[in-house]
């Protein structure tokens, strides 16, 4: 589902029969934001596409407003979409920016 060159810029897709899964390693700043929204964006609005997206955070050392706002966004879309996201081993970092924003409570968190 992802290419090479998604590979390269930390961001990438896999999918199963159950789910996709969008996989970010390295920093998530202002910079690398477009492309993430791009995967979101892409997984998202796939037709006929699995409704379950697993964003693997395992990977993600870095992630600023703007990585958090891609994350917000793709939210937003999934549920017009009728998509459901979670996110999956968020290290602490990340999840000290989602309790500071208050945006812990908005995404279902696995394998932390």
């Amino acid at each position: 589902m992802g290419d090479r060159q998604d590979r390269d810029r930390g961001v990438w897709l896999d999918s199963d029969e159950h789910r996709i899964l969008v996989h970010i390693a390295g920093e998530m700043d202002l910079d690398r934001a477009p492309v993430l929204r791009d995967a979101l964006r892409t997984a998202i609005t796939r037709p006929g596409s699995q409704s379950e997206i697993v964003v693997d955070l395992a990977g993600l050392s870095f992630c600023d407003s703007a990585g958090l706002n891609a994350l917000l966004q793709a939210r937003h879309t999934a549920g017009e979409h009728g998509r459901h996201i979670s996110l999956r081993a968020p290290r602490p970092q990340f999840l000290r920016l989602l309790e500071l924003t208050g945006a812990d409570s908005l995404f279902p968190i696995t394998g932390t």
